[in-house]
C-alpha cells in the first residue's frame, strides 16, 4: 500500500474536525441547548446535520484510502459553492478558492497512487 500523502491526512482531520464541530453545533440549535429554538422546526433544518456528517464521513474515508470518500468531500464541497451563491461574493470566492486548493491536493501524483492502492 502507498504511504499516505501528508496533505491527504491534513485535509482529512481539517474536515473531520470542522465538521465534528459543526455537526455538534447544528445539534445544539435544534435541541434548544443553544438557546435559540423556536416552538416549531420545519423538516428542512434536520438536513443541516445530517449534511455536516458528510464532512466527517468523507475525512474518515479518505484516512483510509477510500477513493469514494474523496468524490464525496468534492461533492459537498461543491454544494457549499452552489449555497454561497444566494450569499455574499466574498464567501463565494472563499468557498471556491478552498475548494481549487483542495482539488490540487486531492489530485496530486501521489495521492492518486494513494487512493489508486488502498
Amino acid at each position: 500500500m502507498t504511504k499516505r500523502p501528508l496533505s491527504i491526512t491534513l485535509i482529512s482531520w481539517i474536515f473531520i474536525g470542522f465538521g465534528a464541530v459543526t455537526f455538534v453545533a447544528s445539534l445544539l440549535s435544534l435541541t434548544g441547548l443553544a438557546g435559540q429554538r423556536t416552538a416549531e422546526f420545519p423538516m428542512e433544518l434536520w438536513l443541516v446535520p445530517v449534511i455536516r456528517l458528510f464532512a466527517i464521513v468523507s475525512g474518515i474515508l479518505m484516512l483510509r484510502g477510500l477513493g469514494w470518500g474523496r468524490w464525496l468531500l468534492i461533492v459537498w464541497m461543491a454544494y457549499h459553492i452552489v449555497l454561497s451563491l444566494f450569499h455574499s461574493p466574498f464567501e463565494l470566492i472563499v468557498h471556491s478558492l478552498l475548494f481549487a486548493v483542495v482539488l490540487y491536493f486531492l489530485f496530486r501524483p501521489q495521492a492518486v497512487a494513494y487512493f489508486a492502492n488502498a
